[in-house]
């Protein structure tokens, strides 16, 4: 019988991103061959209204689309529920994040150091200028996440993460928006899961605008950390 080949899924969660979507494919594609990894790159399209559906569907990855623009969280669970992979990874589409960074953020798992790794943008050496959630406000999530779990994080909010399959099996995800990424941490630590962080290059988009909102997500991101922490 043959070895067993570990499946790696990569999901992409996009809205309105026509002019960096296809780069962030071709790039996460070469980093991904580089790994030598069987691979899944499932691309989930949440009703966007310019050609990013288009882009994607014509670069040989599973895309899939909903109905109607619902948020970052219901991209992400949807493609969650498609994967098939024992490591799974996000990324964002905006090109903020660089894919030849991939083999850096899953080190920690394939190394037995963690079960999820964040990419964390204040453990680079090169200042990082947040625009919309600015470093307060990551701070006060950080520190109420620290505060609630023991686990000091420097980018809870960050969206290039890798962790195992187990990790999600282990809990029931229900945030729609932004907030996804910090239930996800936090109930990750309760159920007993060890998480680590690796810097990781960021690069403010130069195309379009964010959808973050920074007092209406804000204060989602605040009540999703409390909702996680009260319950798994």
């Amino acid at each position: 019988m043959g070895q067993y080949q570990m499946l790696l899924s990569i999901i992409i969660p996009v809205y309105n991103e026509e002019l960096t979507i296809g780069n962030i494919i071709d790039r996460t594609k070469e980093a991904v061959r580089q790994l030598g990894l069987e691979t899944e790159i499932i691309v989930v399209d949440d009703c966007s209204h310019d050609n990013s559906l288009l882009v994607a569907s014509q670069r040989n990855v599973k895309v899939c689309t909903l109905k109607q623009h619902l948020g970052k969280g219901y991209a992400l669970r949807a493609g969650f529920a498609k994967a098939r992979g024992d490591l799974i990874v996000t990324i964002d589409s905006d090109g903020s994040h660089w894919p030849e960074e991939l083999h850096e953020v899953v080190a920690p798992v394939f190394c037995d150091q963690a079960d999820m790794v964040i990419g964390s943008r204040y453990m680079n050496r090169k200042r990082v200028e947040a625009r919309k959630l600015n470093k307060f406000g990551v701070y006060i999530f950080n520190s109420l996440i620290a505060l609630f779990t023991g686990v000091a994080i420097t980018d809870s909010q960050s969206g290039y993460r890798a962790m195992k399959r187990e990790v999600l099996l282990a809990q029931k995800l229900t945030s729609g928006e932004y907030e996804i990424e910090s239930e996800m941490l936090v109930k990750a630590v309760k159920a007993g899961f060890r998480v680590a962080e690796v810097p990781i290059t960021f690069e403010q988009r130069t195309y379009g605008h964010s959808g973050v909102d920074p007092m209406v997500d804000g204060s989602k991101i605040l009540l999703s950390i409390i909702r996680a922490y009260l319950k798994v």
